[in-house]
Protein backbone atom coordinates (compact mmCIF):
# COMPACT_ATOMS: atom_id res chain seq x y z
CA UNK A 1 0.00 0.00 0.00
CA UNK A 2 2.72 2.41 0.80
CA UNK A 3 4.14 1.98 -3.03
CA UNK A 4 1.13 3.15 -4.13
CA UNK A 5 0.39 5.84 -2.20
CA UNK A 6 4.16 6.93 -3.59
CA UNK A 7 3.24 6.59 -7.07
CA UNK A 8 0.19 8.45 -6.60
CA UNK A 9 1.85 11.00 -4.88
CA UNK A 10 4.81 11.62 -7.28
CA UNK A 11 1.49 11.19 -10.52
CA UNK A 12 0.05 14.10 -9.41
CA UNK A 13 3.03 16.30 -8.63
CA UNK A 14 4.42 15.36 -12.47
CA UNK A 15 0.74 16.58 -13.39
CA UNK A 16 0.93 20.00 -11.39
CA UNK A 17 4.37 21.00 -12.43
CA UNK A 18 3.69 20.16 -16.11
CA UNK A 19 0.05 21.65 -16.01
CA UNK A 20 0.89 25.22 -14.10
CA UNK A 21 4.55 25.71 -14.38
CA UNK A 22 4.75 24.63 -17.88
CA UNK A 23 3.81 28.33 -19.39
CA UNK A 24 7.05 29.54 -17.62
CA UNK A 25 9.62 26.91 -18.62
CA UNK A 26 7.62 27.15 -22.31
CA UNK A 27 9.17 31.30 -22.26
CA UNK A 28 12.69 30.34 -21.43
CA UNK A 29 15.50 29.64 -22.93
CA UNK A 30 14.72 27.26 -25.01
CA UNK A 31 15.03 27.05 -28.95
CA UNK A 32 12.33 26.75 -30.58
CA UNK A 33 11.90 23.48 -32.90
CA UNK A 34 9.35 21.82 -35.16
CA UNK A 35 7.04 18.72 -34.03
CA UNK A 36 5.04 17.62 -37.38
CA UNK A 37 3.31 20.68 -37.69
CA UNK A 38 3.64 22.91 -34.81
CA UNK A 39 6.27 24.56 -33.19
CA UNK A 40 7.57 24.02 -29.96
CA UNK A 41 9.78 25.31 -27.49
CA UNK A 42 10.85 23.23 -24.26
CA UNK A 43 8.59 20.22 -25.80
CA UNK A 44 5.74 22.14 -25.67
CA UNK A 45 3.74 24.30 -28.44
CA UNK A 46 4.34 27.59 -29.15
CA UNK A 47 1.84 29.71 -31.89
CA UNK A 48 3.38 32.72 -33.31
CA UNK A 49 1.70 36.12 -32.77
CA UNK A 50 3.83 38.49 -34.08
CA UNK A 51 5.28 41.39 -36.89
CA UNK A 52 7.47 42.82 -39.13
CA UNK A 53 9.93 45.80 -37.93
CA UNK A 54 12.47 45.84 -40.96
CA UNK A 55 13.99 48.74 -40.16
CA UNK A 56 15.19 48.02 -36.18
CA UNK A 57 18.96 47.57 -37.18
CA UNK A 58 18.95 50.91 -39.08
CA UNK A 59 17.15 53.07 -36.50
CA UNK A 60 19.37 51.75 -33.57
CA UNK A 61 23.01 53.08 -35.71
CA UNK A 62 21.34 56.27 -33.68
CA UNK A 63 22.08 55.79 -30.03
CA UNK A 64 19.61 58.95 -29.60
CA UNK A 65 16.94 56.82 -31.48
CA UNK A 66 17.16 53.51 -29.69
CA UNK A 67 14.28 54.38 -27.31
CA UNK A 68 12.06 53.71 -30.49
CA UNK A 69 13.27 49.88 -30.89
CA UNK A 70 12.46 49.63 -26.95
CA UNK A 71 9.23 51.28 -27.26
CA UNK A 72 8.08 48.97 -30.22
CA UNK A 73 9.14 46.26 -28.33
CA UNK A 74 7.66 47.21 -24.85
CA UNK A 75 4.38 47.69 -26.81
CA UNK A 76 3.98 44.43 -28.46
CA UNK A 77 5.00 42.52 -25.57
CA UNK A 78 1.80 44.37 -23.87
CA UNK A 79 -0.12 43.01 -27.08
CA UNK A 80 0.76 39.42 -26.40
CA UNK A 81 3.26 39.77 -29.18
CA UNK A 82 5.88 37.28 -29.18
CA UNK A 83 7.89 37.45 -32.46
CA UNK A 84 9.45 40.16 -34.91
CA UNK A 85 11.04 39.77 -37.96
CA UNK A 86 13.75 42.03 -39.48
CA UNK A 87 17.04 42.42 -41.77
CA UNK A 88 20.07 41.22 -40.54
CA UNK A 89 21.69 42.57 -43.74
CA UNK A 90 22.24 46.25 -45.41
CA UNK A 91 24.48 45.87 -48.47
CA UNK A 92 26.32 48.90 -49.40
CA UNK A 93 23.92 51.38 -48.74
CA UNK A 94 23.47 54.22 -46.42
CA UNK A 95 24.13 52.82 -42.95
CA UNK A 96 25.47 49.62 -44.65
CA UNK A 97 26.00 46.57 -42.26
CA UNK A 98 28.54 45.40 -45.09
CA UNK A 99 30.07 47.96 -46.70
CA UNK A 100 31.78 46.21 -49.50
CA UNK A 101 32.32 41.98 -49.47
CA UNK A 102 33.46 40.67 -46.44
CA UNK A 103 33.82 43.89 -44.82
CA UNK A 104 31.52 45.11 -42.03
CA UNK A 105 30.59 48.35 -39.82
CA UNK A 106 31.30 47.43 -36.35
CA UNK A 107 28.91 50.15 -35.02
CA UNK A 108 25.96 49.24 -37.33
CA UNK A 109 26.95 45.44 -36.32
CA UNK A 110 26.41 46.91 -32.42
CA UNK A 111 23.09 48.04 -33.49
CA UNK A 112 22.02 44.69 -34.76
CA UNK A 113 23.33 43.28 -31.02
CA UNK A 114 21.28 45.79 -29.36
CA UNK A 115 18.07 44.67 -30.72
CA UNK A 116 18.90 41.00 -30.28
CA UNK A 117 19.42 41.97 -26.76
CA UNK A 118 16.33 44.28 -26.29
CA UNK A 119 14.23 41.37 -27.58
CA UNK A 120 15.10 39.45 -25.20
CA UNK A 121 14.89 41.45 -22.55
CA UNK A 122 10.93 41.99 -23.62
CA UNK A 123 10.58 38.41 -23.88
CA UNK A 124 10.50 38.49 -27.68
CA UNK A 125 11.90 36.19 -30.38
CA UNK A 126 13.87 37.40 -33.83
CA UNK A 127 13.07 36.06 -37.40
CA UNK A 128 16.58 37.39 -38.75
CA UNK A 129 16.68 37.21 -42.86
CA UNK A 130 20.24 37.13 -44.24
CA UNK A 131 19.38 39.40 -47.60
CA UNK A 132 17.07 40.83 -49.63
CA UNK A 133 15.82 40.46 -53.43
CA UNK A 134 14.91 44.09 -54.09
CA UNK A 135 17.64 46.97 -54.68
CA UNK A 136 16.02 48.16 -51.23
CA UNK A 137 19.25 47.99 -48.57
CA UNK A 138 21.38 46.75 -51.32
CA UNK A 139 19.81 43.28 -52.59
CA UNK A 140 20.88 40.47 -55.02
CA UNK A 141 21.35 43.47 -57.08
CA UNK A 142 24.52 44.85 -54.72
CA UNK A 143 25.85 41.24 -54.95
CA UNK A 144 25.93 41.12 -58.33
CA UNK A 145 27.77 44.23 -58.59
CA UNK A 146 30.47 43.21 -56.49
CA UNK A 147 30.73 40.38 -58.50
CA UNK A 148 31.31 42.55 -61.66
CA UNK A 149 33.78 45.06 -59.62
CA UNK A 150 35.90 41.81 -59.32
CA UNK A 151 35.90 40.84 -62.85
CA UNK A 152 32.81 38.70 -63.32
CA UNK A 153 30.84 38.85 -66.48
CA UNK A 154 27.26 38.68 -65.06
CA UNK A 155 24.43 39.90 -67.00
CA UNK A 156 21.64 39.57 -64.86
CA UNK A 157 20.64 40.21 -60.94
CA UNK A 158 19.55 36.61 -61.36
CA UNK A 159 23.09 35.37 -61.48
CA UNK A 160 23.24 35.41 -57.61
CA UNK A 161 21.76 32.29 -57.29
CA UNK A 162 23.93 30.93 -60.00
CA UNK A 163 27.67 32.46 -59.94
CA UNK A 164 29.99 31.09 -57.67
CA UNK A 165 31.86 34.01 -56.74
CA UNK A 166 28.51 36.03 -55.55
CA UNK A 167 27.43 32.63 -53.73
CA UNK A 168 31.03 32.93 -52.03
CA UNK A 169 30.02 36.61 -50.52
CA UNK A 170 26.84 35.26 -49.31
CA UNK A 171 28.17 32.62 -47.97
CA UNK A 172 30.71 34.61 -45.85
CA UNK A 173 28.06 37.06 -44.93
CA UNK A 174 25.68 34.18 -43.35
CA UNK A 175 28.64 32.71 -41.52
CA UNK A 176 29.50 36.10 -40.03
CA UNK A 177 26.38 36.83 -39.10
CA UNK A 178 25.76 33.06 -37.39
CA UNK A 179 29.07 33.61 -35.49
CA UNK A 180 28.64 37.05 -34.50
CA UNK A 181 29.79 37.47 -30.93
CA UNK A 182 26.80 40.46 -29.36
CA UNK A 183 28.80 42.61 -28.44
CA UNK A 184 26.34 43.37 -25.23
CA UNK A 185 24.98 39.87 -23.75
CA UNK A 186 28.09 38.00 -25.21
CA UNK A 187 26.11 35.11 -26.63
CA UNK A 188 27.11 34.32 -30.50
CA UNK A 189 23.92 34.24 -32.62
CA UNK A 190 23.86 30.78 -33.38
CA UNK A 191 23.78 30.00 -29.82
CA UNK A 192 21.37 32.37 -28.83
CA UNK A 193 17.45 30.96 -28.63
CA UNK A 194 16.50 34.84 -28.68
CA UNK A 195 16.46 33.98 -32.30
CA UNK A 196 13.73 31.92 -33.24
CA UNK A 197 14.99 31.49 -36.93
CA UNK A 198 17.08 32.78 -40.08
CA UNK A 199 15.65 33.73 -43.26
CA UNK A 200 17.77 33.00 -46.42
CA UNK A 201 16.41 36.10 -48.24
CA UNK A 202 13.38 38.75 -47.93
CA UNK A 203 11.61 36.98 -51.28
CA UNK A 204 13.74 35.44 -53.32
CA UNK A 205 12.57 35.34 -56.99
CA UNK A 206 14.04 34.11 -60.30
CA UNK A 207 11.58 35.07 -62.62
CA UNK A 208 14.55 34.41 -65.67
CA UNK A 209 13.79 30.69 -64.38
CA UNK A 210 9.81 29.92 -64.25
CA UNK A 211 10.39 26.07 -63.02
CA UNK A 212 11.82 26.76 -60.00
CA UNK A 213 14.79 24.68 -60.32
CA UNK A 214 17.58 27.70 -60.25
CA UNK A 215 15.73 28.74 -56.37
CA UNK A 216 15.52 24.85 -55.78
CA UNK A 217 19.04 24.83 -56.10
CA UNK A 218 20.10 27.56 -54.54
CA UNK A 219 18.03 27.34 -51.40
CA UNK A 220 19.20 23.54 -50.91
CA UNK A 221 23.11 24.81 -51.28
CA UNK A 222 22.55 27.60 -48.52
CA UNK A 223 20.21 25.81 -46.65
CA UNK A 224 23.06 23.31 -45.81
CA UNK A 225 25.91 25.91 -45.31
CA UNK A 226 23.46 27.52 -42.85
CA UNK A 227 22.95 23.94 -41.22
CA UNK A 228 26.45 23.30 -41.26
CA UNK A 229 27.34 26.11 -39.19
CA UNK A 230 24.35 26.53 -36.73
CA UNK A 231 22.52 23.29 -36.04
CA UNK A 232 20.20 24.89 -33.41
CA UNK A 233 18.16 27.58 -34.67
CA UNK A 234 15.25 27.18 -37.72
CA UNK A 235 15.83 27.93 -41.42
CA UNK A 236 12.89 29.32 -43.66
CA UNK A 237 13.43 30.41 -47.39
CA UNK A 238 11.93 33.74 -47.42
CA UNK A 239 9.43 32.11 -49.96
CA UNK A 240 6.12 34.34 -50.71
CA UNK A 241 4.31 30.98 -51.57
CA UNK A 242 4.16 31.07 -55.50
CA UNK A 243 3.57 27.93 -57.06
CA UNK A 244 5.29 26.18 -59.38
CA UNK A 245 4.00 24.18 -62.80
CA UNK A 246 2.03 21.98 -60.73
CA UNK A 247 -0.51 24.35 -59.26
CA UNK A 248 -0.08 27.65 -60.94
CA UNK A 249 -3.73 28.29 -61.21
CA UNK A 250 -3.45 29.15 -57.43
CA UNK A 251 -1.06 31.87 -58.17
CA UNK A 252 -2.49 35.44 -58.79
CA UNK A 253 -1.93 35.77 -62.74
CA UNK A 254 1.88 35.13 -62.37
CA UNK A 255 4.63 33.18 -60.72
CA UNK A 256 8.33 34.22 -59.48
CA UNK A 257 10.13 31.11 -60.60
CA UNK A 258 9.85 29.63 -57.29
CA UNK A 259 7.92 26.42 -55.98
CA UNK A 260 5.66 26.26 -52.84
CA UNK A 261 5.80 22.69 -52.19
CA UNK A 262 9.26 21.61 -53.68
CA UNK A 263 11.33 24.44 -52.52
CA UNK A 264 9.69 23.76 -48.69
CA UNK A 265 10.31 20.34 -49.57
CA UNK A 266 14.12 20.84 -49.26
CA UNK A 267 15.37 18.78 -45.67
CA UNK A 268 16.77 22.04 -44.11
CA UNK A 269 14.03 24.50 -44.55
CA UNK A 270 11.89 23.34 -40.85
CA UNK A 271 9.15 25.30 -41.81
CA UNK A 272 7.26 27.59 -44.66
CA UNK A 273 6.19 30.86 -45.20
CA UNK A 274 4.20 32.86 -47.40
CA UNK A 275 2.98 36.52 -47.75
CA UNK A 276 -0.13 38.28 -49.66
CA UNK A 277 -0.45 41.65 -50.91
CA UNK A 278 -3.54 41.90 -53.22
CA UNK A 279 -3.57 45.14 -53.36
CA UNK A 280 -0.38 45.05 -55.89
CA UNK A 281 -0.77 41.24 -56.86
CA UNK A 282 -4.21 42.39 -58.03
CA UNK A 283 -4.09 45.50 -58.46
CA UNK A 284 -7.32 47.53 -59.69
CA UNK A 285 -9.72 44.77 -57.97
CA UNK A 286 -12.01 45.40 -55.71
CA UNK A 287 -12.02 44.96 -51.53
CA UNK A 288 -14.16 41.66 -51.64
CA UNK A 289 -11.93 40.46 -54.99
CA UNK A 290 -8.80 40.99 -52.34
CA UNK A 291 -10.34 39.45 -49.46
CA UNK A 292 -11.15 36.14 -51.17
CA UNK A 293 -8.23 35.90 -52.84
CA UNK A 294 -6.40 36.30 -49.68
CA UNK A 295 -8.38 33.54 -48.20
CA UNK A 296 -8.17 31.20 -50.89
CA UNK A 297 -4.16 31.45 -50.77
CA UNK A 298 -4.42 30.46 -46.65
CA UNK A 299 -6.59 28.22 -46.71
CA UNK A 300 -4.32 26.63 -49.85
CA UNK A 301 -1.32 27.03 -48.39
CA UNK A 302 -2.13 25.78 -45.09
CA UNK A 303 -3.69 22.59 -46.36
CA UNK A 304 -0.67 21.86 -48.35
CA UNK A 305 1.05 22.32 -45.45
CA UNK A 306 -0.22 20.14 -43.47
CA UNK A 307 -0.71 17.26 -46.62
CA UNK A 308 2.01 17.47 -48.22
CA UNK A 309 4.70 19.18 -46.73
CA UNK A 310 3.96 18.17 -42.79
CA UNK A 311 5.79 21.15 -41.51
CA UNK A 312 4.30 24.41 -40.21
CA UNK A 313 3.14 27.65 -42.01
CA UNK A 314 4.03 30.66 -41.19
CA UNK A 315 2.11 33.48 -42.83
CA UNK A 316 5.27 36.25 -42.12
CA UNK A 317 3.69 39.24 -44.19
CA UNK A 318 0.18 41.14 -44.58
CA UNK A 319 -1.40 44.04 -44.38
CA UNK A 320 -3.18 46.99 -45.81
CA UNK A 321 -1.93 49.99 -47.21
CA UNK A 322 -3.40 53.36 -46.11
CA UNK A 323 -2.69 54.21 -49.51
CA UNK A 324 -4.38 52.22 -51.28
CA UNK A 325 -7.41 53.86 -52.85
CA UNK A 326 -10.94 54.63 -49.98
CA UNK A 327 -8.44 53.00 -47.55
CA UNK A 328 -10.21 52.75 -44.17
CA UNK A 329 -8.92 51.64 -40.69
CA UNK A 330 -12.38 49.52 -41.39
CA UNK A 331 -11.01 47.39 -44.37
CA UNK A 332 -7.21 46.72 -42.48
CA UNK A 333 -9.59 45.52 -39.41
CA UNK A 334 -11.56 43.06 -41.55
CA UNK A 335 -8.55 41.63 -43.04
CA UNK A 336 -6.95 41.37 -39.73
CA UNK A 337 -9.62 39.05 -38.86
CA UNK A 338 -10.17 37.22 -41.36
CA UNK A 339 -6.43 36.53 -41.73
CA UNK A 340 -6.32 35.39 -37.19
CA UNK A 341 -9.73 33.30 -38.04
CA UNK A 342 -8.28 31.30 -40.33
CA UNK A 343 -4.64 31.20 -38.53
CA UNK A 344 -6.68 29.86 -35.18
CA UNK A 345 -8.69 27.63 -36.48
CA UNK A 346 -5.89 25.51 -38.57
CA UNK A 347 -3.97 25.75 -35.09
CA UNK A 348 -7.08 24.14 -33.04
CA UNK A 349 -7.06 21.39 -35.23
CA UNK A 350 -3.64 20.56 -35.14
CA UNK A 351 -3.01 21.26 -38.82
CA UNK A 352 -0.42 23.28 -40.08
CA UNK A 353 -1.19 27.06 -39.32
CA UNK A 354 1.89 27.75 -37.25
CA UNK A 355 1.01 32.06 -37.14
CA UNK A 356 1.05 35.43 -38.67
CA UNK A 357 3.25 38.40 -38.77
CA UNK A 358 1.51 41.70 -39.72
CA UNK A 359 3.57 44.17 -41.58
CA UNK A 360 4.82 46.09 -39.93
CA UNK A 361 4.83 47.75 -36.31
CA UNK A 362 6.26 51.11 -35.84
CA UNK A 363 6.95 53.73 -32.78
CA UNK A 364 5.36 57.00 -32.70
CA UNK A 365 7.30 59.71 -34.55
CA UNK A 366 8.59 57.37 -37.57
CA UNK A 367 6.68 58.45 -40.42
CA UNK A 368 9.80 58.68 -42.42
CA UNK A 369 10.03 54.60 -41.96
CA UNK A 370 6.48 54.65 -42.95
CA UNK A 371 5.25 52.41 -46.31
CA UNK A 372 1.89 52.45 -45.42
CA UNK A 373 1.00 49.65 -44.39
CA UNK A 374 2.75 50.51 -40.75
CA UNK A 375 0.72 49.97 -37.67
CA UNK A 376 1.12 52.43 -34.28
CA UNK A 377 -1.07 50.55 -32.19
CA UNK A 378 -1.40 53.81 -29.64
CA UNK A 379 -2.92 55.16 -33.06
CA UNK A 380 -5.15 52.90 -33.91
CA UNK A 381 -6.76 51.50 -30.93
CA UNK A 382 -9.24 48.85 -32.98
CA UNK A 383 -6.17 46.85 -35.29
CA UNK A 384 -4.47 46.79 -31.60
CA UNK A 385 -7.57 45.24 -29.75
CA UNK A 386 -7.41 42.30 -32.57
CA UNK A 387 -3.65 41.76 -32.40
CA UNK A 388 -4.74 41.20 -28.43
CA UNK A 389 -7.16 38.78 -28.96
CA UNK A 390 -5.24 37.09 -31.28
CA UNK A 391 -2.42 36.63 -28.54
CA UNK A 392 -4.58 35.63 -25.92
CA UNK A 393 -6.59 32.96 -28.09
CA UNK A 394 -3.73 31.62 -29.37
CA UNK A 395 -1.83 31.58 -25.61
CA UNK A 396 -5.08 29.90 -24.22
CA UNK A 397 -4.50 27.49 -26.83
CA UNK A 398 -1.08 26.77 -26.29
CA UNK A 399 -1.87 26.55 -22.75
CA UNK A 400 -4.61 23.59 -23.15
CA UNK A 401 -2.35 21.51 -25.65
CA UNK A 402 0.32 21.77 -23.13
CA UNK A 403 -2.26 20.44 -20.37
CA UNK A 404 -3.58 17.74 -23.29
CA UNK A 405 0.37 16.56 -23.21
CA UNK A 406 0.97 17.08 -19.60
CA UNK A 407 -1.92 14.69 -18.99
CA UNK A 408 -0.71 12.17 -21.40
CA UNK A 409 2.84 12.10 -19.94
CA UNK A 410 1.52 11.65 -16.80
CA UNK A 411 -1.19 8.99 -17.15
CA UNK A 412 2.35 7.26 -19.36
CA UNK A 413 4.16 8.03 -15.90
CA UNK A 414 1.58 6.69 -13.85
CA UNK A 415 1.14 3.26 -16.41
CA UNK A 416 5.02 2.69 -16.40
CA UNK A 417 5.11 2.71 -12.56
CA UNK A 418 2.02 1.15 -12.23
CA UNK A 419 3.52 -2.08 -14.23
CA UNK A 420 6.33 -1.59 -12.46
CA UNK A 421 4.93 -2.34 -8.92
CA UNK A 422 2.98 -5.02 -10.29
CA UNK A 423 6.16 -6.63 -11.66
CA UNK A 424 7.44 -6.32 -8.46
CA UNK A 425 4.71 -7.37 -5.64
CA UNK A 426 2.50 -9.63 -7.86
CA UNK A 427 4.30 -10.57 -11.13
CA UNK A 428 6.58 -13.09 -8.81
CA UNK A 429 3.67 -14.89 -7.25
CA UNK A 430 2.18 -15.89 -10.76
Amino acid sequence: MSDGRHLSFWAFACLFFLLFLHPAAARGSGFVKTEGTHFSVNGYPLFVNGFNSYWLMTVATDSTQRIKVTSVFEQAAAHGLNVARTWAFNDGQYKALQTSPGVYDEQVFQALDFVVSEAKKHGLRLILSLANNYVNFGGKAQYVQWARNAGQNLNSEDDFFTNPTVKGYYKNHVKTVLTRMNSITGVAYKDDPTIFAWELMNEPRCESDPSGRTIQGWIEEMASHVKSIDGNHLLEAGLEGFYGESKTEINPGFSVGTDFITNNQISGIDFATIHSYPDIWLAGSDEKTQLSFVQSWIENHLEDGSRILKKPVLFVEFGKSSKDPGFGIGQRDSLFDMVYKQIYASASRGRAGGGAMFWQLMAEGMSSYGDGYEVVLSESPSTASLISAQSHKLAELARLFARLYAYEKSRQVNAHRRARWHQRYIGGRD
